[in-house]
């Protein structure tokens, strides 16, 4: 019966056209097929927007949104033609939707130099050191930042404030220092932690679930910034030894997917911490290597190492960069924040 029900659907679906023309301001509603019962679902599912949904593939979606396989390639297929994606652009086209872009202030004139201007929005950035390098103070300091307005390098709109989510797989979120950035940059520091909403991810399969549940909450709120920290701790733990790498490193791309979308659907930062290793066979030069391999480094679009330097300096240096040079910037941690 519902073999036979999702095939009806599809034929109903077949006989309605997308009528795509001067009007850009499409919704859900609009898609082919799509009544009152599998709009609600969608919403529910934190798809609420044409965007979310054409970037998704028919397999997810029918999984989160409790629809049929078919259904929701058609729907992904209504999606795309309505939100104009899926075909080639010319390079102005693409230079015109990078305007679209923001850049987060990190606080230190030498970082925001060293990445043109901040972190950008629509893109992974990937912090690895040791312990102590200063990636947990990093994030927290960003997250304050985001809530900061647009004219002072912040994210936050004057009508519509930034939220700020933490995937916190190693206990490190710490509200106090939050506070403490907070009153430095002369915000409210209860104002602040209302919005920086804090998950603790007690296994990989619960955090690519948070990741979820951020879609679902972008419906309802100005989601920023998604902070993990660390992204490998769980996926390193579970699949130990040769033999589970392959498994591993499959999940670890679809998480890494997964929160891409998120960053171009909310125009939105996504700051991924990362471990490190020692090599052994290293001759010469820093031995310390990111943890992630290959999935990782494609998947971040800025890559930045941080090391810790004499008399309490830390040094972060870009390591890959789509557009920008290698470089290195000294910053200091200190109770305020961090500084140049």
């Amino acid at each position: 019966m519902a073999k036979k029900k999702e095939e009806e659907e599809v034929e109903e679906q077949e006989e309605l056209v997308v009528n795509v023309g001067d009007d850009p301001e499409y919704t859900i509603d609009d898609l082919p097929g799509v009544g009152p019962a599998t709009a609600e679902k969608l919403r529910e599912a934190g798809f609420d927007d044409l965007m979310a949904i054409a970037v998704m593939n028919p397999a997810d979606l029918a999984d989160q949104a409790e629809l049929g396989e078919a259904v929701s390639s058609r729907i992904i297929n209504g999606a795309r033609k309505m939100a104009s994606i899926g075909g080639f652009l010319s390079g102005i086209d693409i230079l015109e939707k990078r305007r679209e872009v923001l850049k987060l202030t990190s606080g230190c004139q030498s970082i925001d130099e060293l990445l043109g201007g901040g972190f950008e929005t629509k893109s992974i950035t990937e912090l690895y050191g040791e312990f102590g390098s200063g990636k947990t103070q990093f994030s927290h300091q960003l997250a304050v930042n985001a809530m900061l307005p647009l004219k002072e390098g912040g994210l936050s709109d004057e009508n519509d404030p930034a939220h700020v989510f933490f995937i916190d797989t190693e206990d490190t979120f710490r509200p106090e220092r939050i506070r403490q950035m907070a009153a430095a940059k002369g915000l409210n520091p209860d104002e602040i932690l209302k919005r920086c909403h804090v998950a603790r991810a007690y296994n990989s399969a619960h955090q690519m679930l948070l990741v979820d549940e951020v879609k679902k909450a972008a419906s309802g709120i100005n989601v920023k910034m998604i902070v993990v920290d660390s992204v490998i701790s769980h996926f390193r733990a579970e699949f130990i030894g040769r033999g589970m790498l392959a498994n591993r490193q499959q999940k670890l791309n679809r998480h890494l997917k997964e929160l891409k979308q998120l960053s171009d659907v909310n125009n939105a930062v996504v700051l991924i911490c990362n471990q490190v290793m020692s090599k052994p066979d290293a001759m010469w030069g820093d031995p310390t290597k990111a943890v992630g391999g290959h999935i990782i480094s494609h998947a971040s679009a800025f890559r930045i190492y941080l090391r810790k330097a004499k008399a309490g300096r830390r040094i972060a240096r870009l390591v890959d960069s789509p557009n920008l040079p290698e470089g290195e910037a000294v910053f200091s941690v200190v109770e305020d924040g961090l500084t140049d």
